[in-house]
């Protein structure tokens, strides 16, 4: 396993042609073998809305995990009532969390920045229910590390473009993440109905930015993102 800190891709099977919806093991195992103890899947939800915050889901898996939960996939591949059928399967599966930065953080230090904060914190949740997350190898979904520049010590961060899609670990933090940032607009539309947000979770529909044309913005919405007077598609 690479000293911790060090900056590399997650072994990775030949290219199918034609790709399963459907995650697997083969990452996690393939660094059990090498080694690793724990394996965390770190996978974000709400980086593209412009109101609400951005989340970040994380979810263990230890070393001799054979199994996942039946019909588990990325967030974004399933409808919003077979994620909250996964999402107590998911708990059970193994410990995890979920971390956020506000829209007010995002104005202030940008979206990269905050989703690195984000995931830091919800490794903080981990850690203090007792899993060494200090041992584990960070497995994050995409082509960029915004993890560790945020770190106060560095951790074992490996990349993967298409993680969320082929590994369970990763999969799983996407539907904790997703599950609890759509719980959190809904109660937020609660507040705030003429938005939409019960629908559109914060994201730029139509009816969303009419809202903001007609009543304007609240302190869950991204200032500095939106341009007024200007209509999504």
């Amino acid at each position: 396993m690479a000293p911790a800190g060090e900056r590399r891709a997650a072994p990775r099977a030949a290219k199918d042609p034609s790709p399963s919806k459907d995650p697997t093991l083969e990452a996690e195992l393939a660094y059990f073998a090498a080694g690793a103890e724990l394996v965390i899947g770190i996978d974000e939800v709400g980086r593209g809305a412009i109101a609400g915050p951005v989340a970040v889901g994380v979810h263990a898996v230890v070393a001799g995990t054979i199994a996942f939960p039946k019909g588990l996939r990325d967030s974004k591949l399933l409808s919003e009532k077979r994620r909250d059928v996964l999402a107590p399967l998911v708990h059970a599966w193994g410990a995890g969390g979920v971390g956020y930065a506000s829209a007010q953080e995002i104005d202030e230090r940008g979206i990269t920045s905050m989703l690195g904060e984000a995931a830091r914190r919800a490794l903080l949740q981990l850690r203090a229910t007792g899993v060494a997350v200090e041992r584990a190898v960070i497995l994050l979904d995409g082509s960029h590390d915004w993890l560790s520049p945020v770190l106060r010590a560095p951790l074992d961060v490996c990349t993967r473009v298409g993680a969320d899609r082929e590994c369970a670990s990763v999969a799983a933090a996407s539907v904790r993440a997703k599950v609890a940032r759509d719980a959190l607009m809904r109660e937020a539309d609660e507040a705030h109905p003429e938005y939409a947000w019960a629908s559109n979770k914060g994201y730029g529909a139509r009816a969303h930015y009419a809202a903001i044309e007609t009543v304007g913005l609240t302190e869950l919405h991204r200032h500095t993102w939106i341009k007024r007077g200007s209509l999504n598609g």
